[in-house]
């Protein structure tokens, strides 16, 4: 009874993060992005900014890759694993959640990710929005 109930809780977590609204947040001394710009620097494409990642696991990383670059958790796994091969580049480092991701992209003056827009404090700005 009790796995019941946490299976449930998980989804019920799950449905709520997917059906959040994301934001593109960046440190305050990044200017606007454009969502080429983000799907070019969470591709791999760009190295002008630091992108960090949610975890894989986490619902919120698979509707941020849908949404920011029209590609699935597969095909983004596949980009990374061809650019790390030839050497040229190193995929987003994963955080464990938001408030993570949040303090990084704060602390780095060329840091951005992606959170929940409700998360968003005064320590970072959006900078695109993804509905």
């Amino acid at each position: 009874m009790k796995s019941h109930v946490i299976v449930i809780a998980a989804l019920m977590a799950a449905g709520a993060a997917s059906a959040a609204d994301l934001v593109v947040i960046a440190n305050p001394a990044v200017g606007p992005l454009t969502k080429d710009q983000v799907a070019e620097l969470y591709l791999g494409k760009n190295q002008a900014l630091n992108p960090v990642d949610q975890p894989e696991s986490s619902p919120i990383y698979a509707e941020f890759y849908k949404k920011a670059t029209g590609r699935d958790v597969a095909q983004v796994k596949s980009t990374w694993s061809r650019i790390v091969f030839s050497g040229k580049g190193q995929a987003p480092k994963q955080l464990p959640d938001s408030a993570a991701v949040k303090k990084a992209v704060a602390a780095d003056p060329k840091g951005v990710g992606y959170i929940e827009k409700t998360a968003v404090d005064g320590t970072v700005k959006a900078v695109l929005s993804l509905d």
